[in-house]
């Protein structure tokens, strides 16, 4: 039996978390899947399972490989302990992507919630840095060739990619000081402004009253303890549970040890990067990899602060309106940008038919427009169409650009075969 004051310390850290009461809607499941806090246990988990690791693992170029090999062989529970890391860290991109999309159709991302929306931007993406970092580590052929194609793609930004390539990998081409760089960044920098970030983006959301709910919600109050902390303890339970069973049947994959001189065919990079590489195939990398990308967060950034929108906070979607939107423009983005790969992949070439015009244009611009012209058009026609309001359009733009990576995604991680040809 608890002693009073261990009670009262638990109860005390519990509410640095929560508040004394919650609003009864706000904890049903649906509300928010739990996605917050299964992202924050899965770090834990991490944390715990890589600080393990550490005590086998070698950070270099001769060593690395062998480590894994001698974890997965010798070590007793080290493939399930190397197997929890890996799949911890791909469902931790995936948890994470997840609950941003929900905080945004959840209509959680206005008002004094503006600034913790762009504290989870950068979660987002430390999230996928540190997966990127770990993902090199094992220094096999896999690994290896996955990181050389992103490193090699930062060359493409404008006036500093080749610069900015090379501090990355320590030199021309990925290397052991390649490594050693990913190994500290994995494991000491990018954990660190995780904890310190979180720290403020849980602050943020207690300081803004915990969940969204609508405003229409019953105003039912309910105590933190028993009725939410029992659900996060099961929820918890459940996952790791889970983790435990997937990591003792599906292993971390290990190919040969890394071969400079042997590239794979394909050569593809890591999956949630897929779809800048697909990109790539039918965009000049200036833009696939710079322009394209900077307009995109730009416009993620600036959405809380467009003025005169009619918010409805915590309404999923906004309104009606808002999740047809939604779903004329998932249907239309998946055909739409299907028919851009094919038609660019087998029909339409631009630099062929104008071999005089610069690159950029021919393979930039023009592809760009190919894309952006159509869509405007469509937004247009959901706007008079259906009625759609500021704030249900941006929902649709969302919806499209979103749509259209997770279909670049597919596409380039299984459609694309030997020689990245489509449907080889």
């Amino acid at each position: 039996m608890n002693k009073p004051g261990t009670q009262k310390a638990i109860t005390k850290f519990l509410l640095h978390l929560h508040p004394p009461k919650v609003n009864a809607q706000s904890i049903k499941y649906t509300r928010t899947f739990g996605l917050g806090g299964i992202a924050a246990l899965l770090f834990v988990l991490l944390f715990i399972t890589g600080m393990l690791l550490r005590f086998v693992y070698v950070p270099s170029e001769k060593g690395a490989y062998d480590s894994i090999l001698y974890l997965q062989q010798e070590v007793i529970f080290g493939q399930l302990l190397r197997n929890m890391h890996y799949w911890c860290g791909m469902l931790l991109v995936i948890v994470s992507f997840l609950h941003v999309i929900r905080v945004f159709y959840s209509q959680s991302i206005f008002n004094e919630r503006r600034k913790n929306w762009l504290y989870g931007l950068l979660i987002m993406f430390l999230v996928i840095m540190s997966n990127f970092t770990g993902y090199l580590l094992p220094w096999d052929q896999l690994a290896y060739w996955a990181v050389t194609i992103m490193t090699n793609m930062l060359s493409y930004i404008p006036l500093i990619g080749d610069p900015l390539a090379n501090l990355v990998r320590g030199g021309a081409e990925v290397n052991e000081g390649t490594l050693l760089r990913f190994y500290h960044f994995h494991t000491g920098l990018l954990p660190l402004l995780m904890v310190f970030l979180m720290s403020i983006h849980f602050w943020l959301v207690r300081k803004a009253k915990g969940v969204t709910v609508a405003d229409s919600s019953k105003k039912e109050m309910v105590p933190t303890t028993p009725q939410l902390v029992y659900k996060e303890i099961v929820v918890a339970l459940s996952l790791i549970l889970i983790l435990i069973l997937f990591s003792m049947l599906i292993d971390a994959p290990l190919l040969e040890k890394a071969n400079p001189l042997e590239s794979p065919n394909p050569s593809k990079a890591p999956w949630y990067f897929m779809g800048f590489q697909e990109l790539l195939l039918h965009m000049h990398p200036s833009f696939g990899i710079f322009i394209v990308p900077v307009i995109v967060t730009a416009f993620l950034i600036y959405i809380p602060f467009v003025k005169d929108l009619q918010v409805n906070v915590g309404v999923w979607f906004n309104t009606s309106v808002g999740k047809k939107v939604t779903i004329w423009s998932a249907i239309y983005s998946t055909v739409f940008t299907m028919l851009i790969i094919v038609s660019t992949e087998y029909l339409l070439k631009f630099q062929s038919w104008m071999p005089d015009a610069p690159v950029l244009i021919t393979t930039g611009l023009l592809p760009l427009l190919l894309y952006v012209l159509p869509t405007f058009g469509f937004i247009l026609m959901m706007k008079k169409h259906l009625k759609a309001g500021k704030l249900e359009l941006i929902i649709g733009l969302v919806s499209i650009l979103l749509t259209g990576y997770l279909v670049m995604t597919v596409v380039g991680s299984l459609m694309r075969g030997e020689g990245m040809h489509l449907f080889a």
